[in-house]
């Protein structure tokens, strides 16, 4: 169907304050009245018709060149103050050069859209960035002064515009932003600030992630250009990990066939591929830094908007204000750590080993009914308690670190990384750690005392014997250690795929049945609102429907996707000695967990903003603290357990003490030496990254060079001079400027001959005078 451009169809809203609507030919912009004018369709008589039947599914496919979108919740605010607050919000959006367009959101709020209202303005904002980039070492050479043919040189990609216009909304007001802080402060109605996705896109990139073994590095490249560096560094991270699984997965499997459990060779081979692994990828991440020019970009720190300084001073060397913290407060809130750490392996160490020992008792010492059922007593009281602990723990974290008051985003993130690792290693290796090192080698000695947790399956005995741990003569399971290896990194891995994965598709459609179903009962009782997508215009009905959607979603974070992968690490590197199948288990997982977490991001996820990284943070350190700690335990549980690949015998006098720490001290010592090799090794290695680097400083020295030789080549040559034929009215003429100036025995001396070609004449002078003293001195020899 097509409609000419002569016919106009308005529809008139009274709840819309405002109408702001655009053409190519046309701008018209109404004031805030009483009555509110939106147009749903607008055809400009222009001898052109627009051909409806394709427009019609038009808005599923674009995102109406929306930059950002705004959800702005005022459930719990004054109506005035809600519409005094946006009102400022609009201006202040306004003032740095973006255009907005609201509408009706879900559950009283509204959608504020954002577009950049000049390209000019924001090529002016990707020069200053790109400038700032160049000042702090990050580019090698300072871009064109002329924008455009900077743009044409290196064309601006899309998540580098996404971040650009992120900082234009959310820095502070004096670095040139609009100093939107969403959730803080005067801007706590402003619920979120989201791009959108783009699903044609996402649609292919799945299909194609699905049907490839391997990523590429262009597939890299394009994340990097959809969705920015710092994801880009965890998908190249993720892929570099799981092609080098490819290699213990096969030794492992080798071993596992030919040299059992606990061998020495494979735990030998594990500790080097740990080393190799984690010191090529520091190599790796420079490389892709410098591909995807952000190497040094951790220099150009985000200021943190919650910072408190106690004074300003002005930097020597810029002259800029400065707002400063001092260091020694900082640090003297930063020994609370300690106490922090220690409480932290207190309470989570003492629930793991509480649940532990009942689980030894039930399924060692327990003989009566129920036994099968009882056994899962432990994991109950984890699943129900742990959240709980680690929940308030993090809490505890996350105040601690405020407290420490960091000046930076980066270095806040660091430390609030590291205290959550404290309680993620303790929840994820202490189990092992316990059945390893404690159950193993003591066994016959603790399990007699465990008689303190029979209460909990006394109601259920039918007699004192069946609880009763035995005296003497107990003998340990020997493949206790192998199960739990097995269920943490095989069942514990899939279980937590699942609910990655599942969950939030569950709790979303959960919530969105939820709605429904009050919605329902809120129309039977009357009292019903009006349905958000009620006035929508029908082009936009669809496109609106899928934003509420999004504003609904949760926002993604890339540091819980990094710290799986690192835990997963740490049990290949601290406990695949036990059982050597571990690597296998990690690839099939590794290769899914590609697909789910780009699935993840596409659908259940906001657009995340794409910040820029060189580095995947402050899990690279502890990549290396898991290395080194995965030395140790895997001398120490090849030297426990290497005999018949069963463990001892339950006897502690059978393990010389001794001879364990000295296992571990030669074994330390060997992992630090072979480090400090293979640093010197791969820091002799060269890449593409690295030639790059090296050809682009190369082509700025030439660059540099060339245009100075070019205003050296207009400087007159000294051969063009010295032509003048010396007479004697030459003569006379420099003896009278010479009399109009005081001289110096320098000024003189070089002031006797003038040009090249006087020197020539008189050196040849000297040589012709003295020739013949020259030939009778030859012949005298003769």
């Amino acid at each position: 169907m097509r409609m000419p451009c002569s016919q106009l169809l308005f529809s008139i809203q009274l709840s819309n304050p405002s109408l702001n609507f655009n053409y190519p030919l046309l701008s018209i912009k109404y004031p805030h009245h009483s009555l509110e004018i939106a147009l749903s369709t607008l055809l400009v008589c222009s001898g052109h018709s627009i051909d409806m039947a394709t427009t019609k599914g038009a808005p599923l496919q674009t995102n109406m060149d929306v930059d950002y979108v705004i959800s702005y919740r005022f459930a719990k605010t004054d109506k005035s103050a809600a519409t005094a607050t946006f009102e400022k919000l609009v201006q202040a959006l306004a003032n740095v050069g973006l255009q907005t367009e609201v509408r009706n959101g879900d559950n009283h709020s509204v959608l504020l859209f954002l577009r950049v209202a000049s390209e000019d303005h924001l090529y002016g904002e990707v020069y200053r960035s790109r400038v700032r980039d160049w000042i702090h070492g990050v580019r090698v050479a300072a871009p064109p002064k002329e924008t455009r043919e900077a743009l044409d040189a290196e064309p601006l990609y899309e998540a580098e515009r996404l971040r650009i216009i992120y900082q234009l909304i959310t820095n502070p007001v004096s670095e040139g932003g609009a100093g939107i802080t969403p959730k803080e402060g005067e801007w706590k109605n402003v619920e979120s600030l989201f791009a959108l996705h783009d699903h044609a896109y996402n649609k292919d990139w799945i299909k194609k992630w699905t049907s490839q073994w391997f990523l590429t590095t262009e597939d890299l490249d394009d994340i990097r250009n959809r969705l920015g560096e710092k994801i880009a560094f965890y998908f190249a991270f993720t892929q570099s990990y799981f092609a080098f699984l490819l290699f213990p997965a096969v030794f492992g499997a080798s071993a596992w066939l030919v040299l059992g459990h606990f061998s020495p060779v494979y735990g030998l081979v594990s500790t080097v591929w740990c080393v190799i692994f984690t010191e090529w990828w520091k190599h790796q991440e420079v490389d892709l830094g410098v591909r995807w020019g952000v190497r040094g970009v951790s220099r150009i720190e985000t200021k943190r908007k919650n910072f408190k300084h106690e004074k300003q001073i002005t930097d020597p060397v810029t002259g800029e204000k400065v707002l400063i913290f001092p260091s020694t407060k900082r640090l003297k809130r930063q020994v609370l750590q300690v106490p922090f750490a220690l409480g932290t392996v207190v309470v989570l160490g003492a629930l793991i080993a509480t649940c532990f020992g009942i689980e030894v008792f039930i399924s060692e010492v327990y003989k009566g009914p129920f036994k099968s059922l009882l056994v899962f007593l432990p994991t109950v009281i984890l699943t129900t308690t742990m959240p709980i602990l680690t929940s308030i723990l993090t809490n505890f974290a996350t105040s601690l670190t405020k407290f420490e008051n960091y000046e930076t985003q980066g270095a806040y993130e660091t430390a609030l990384t590291q205290k959550i690792f404290v309680m993620n290693f303790i929840t994820s290796y202490l189990p092992i750690f316990l059945t390893a090192f404690v159950y193993v080698p003591f066994g016959n000695v603790i399990v007699p005392y465990l008689d303190v947790f029979s209460l909990t399956v006394k109601p259920f005995a039918e007699d004192e014997k069946q609880f009763q741990a035995p005296k003497a003569g107990f003998t340990i399971n020997p493949d206790r250690l192998r199960k739990q290896v097995i269920y943490f990194t095989v069942t514990a891995q899939i279980v937590n795929f699942l609910l990655e994965l599942i969950m939030p598709y569950v709790k979303r459609r959960g919530f969105a049945k939820l709605k429904q179903i009050q919605s329902e009962r809120a129309a039977k009782s009357g009292g019903a609102p009006p349905s958000p997508d009620a006035n929508d215009p029908a082009e936009e009905a669809p496109f609106l429907k899928r934003v509420r959607q999004e504003a609904e979603l949760e926002v993604y974070d890339v540091t819980s996707d990094l710290r799986e992968m690192v835990i997963q690490f740490g049990y290949l590197s601290l406990f695949s000695v036990v059982w050597p199948l571990t690597a296998v288990s990690f690839v099939f997982n590794d290769w899914l967990e590609l697909r789910a977490d780009a699935m993840k991001i596409c659908v259940e996820m906001q657009r995340p903003v794409p910040w820029r990284a060189d580095t995947i943070g402050p899990w690279l350190d502890t990549l290396s603290f898991l290395t080194w700690l995965g030395s140790l335990t895997t001398s120490a549980l090849v030297y426990l357990f290497s005999n018949d690949g069963l463990g001892p015998d339950g006897h502690p006098s059978s393990i010389k003490g001794w001879a364990l720490l000295l296992t571990i001290f030669f074994s330390e010592h060997a992992f630090l030496l072979f480090r400090w090799g293979v640093r010197v090794v791969i820091s002799k290695l060269d890449s593409p990254g690295r030639q790059k680097e090296r050809r682009d400083r190369f082509l700025v020295r030439k660059q540099y060079f060339e245009e100075n030789l070019s205003q050296l080549e207009k400087v007159p040559k000294l051969a063009d001079a010295g032509d003048e034929e010396i007479t004697r009215t030459s003569l006379e003429e420099d003896a009278r400027r010479a009399s109009l100036h005081a001289t110096t025995p320098e000024i003189r001396f070089w002031g006797r001959q003038k040009g090249w070609k006087e020197v020539v004449k008189v050196g040849s002078s000297f040589i012709d005078r003295a020739e013949g003293n020259v030939t009778q001195d030859v012949k005298k020899e003769l």
